[in-house]
C-alpha cells in the first residue's frame, strides 16, 4: 500500500488538474506562455500518473481495470472480475 501522503498528494493534482483544465486549455490555444507558466506546476495533466484503485501502487498499473497486476491477480484468482479465468495447460 502507498503512504497516505502519495496518496493525499495525487487526489491534489488531481484536483487542480480538473479546476484549472479550461483555463489550462484557453491559455494554449491563445498562445499565452507567460501567464501559462503562473499558473500552478500540479495543475499540468502531465504531472497525474496512474495509480491503483485499492492500493495506490503507481507501477504494474493495467488501465482497463484501473488496479496494480498484483490486485488484479487477486480479483481473477477469486472469480471477481468477470470474464476472466486463470490460464493452465
Amino acid at each position: 500500500m502507498a503512504k497516505k501522503s502519495v496518496e493525499a498528494r495525487q487526489r491534489k493534482r488531481e484536483r487542480l488538474v480538473a479546476k484549472f483544465a479550461d483555463k489550462r486549455a484557453a491559455l494554449k490555444a491563445a498562445g499565452e506562455w507567460e501567464l501559462l507558466d503562473k499558473l500552478p506546476k500540479n495543475s499540468s495533466k502531465v504531472r497525474l500518473r496512474n495509480r491503483c484503485g485499492l492500493t495506490g501502487r503507481g507501477r504494474g498499473y493495467i488501465r482497463m481495470w484501473g488496479v496494480s497486476r498484483i490486485k488484479f491477480r487477486d480479483l481473477a484468482s477469486e472469480g471477481k472480475i468477470p470474464g476472466i479465468t486463470k490460464s493452465s495447460w
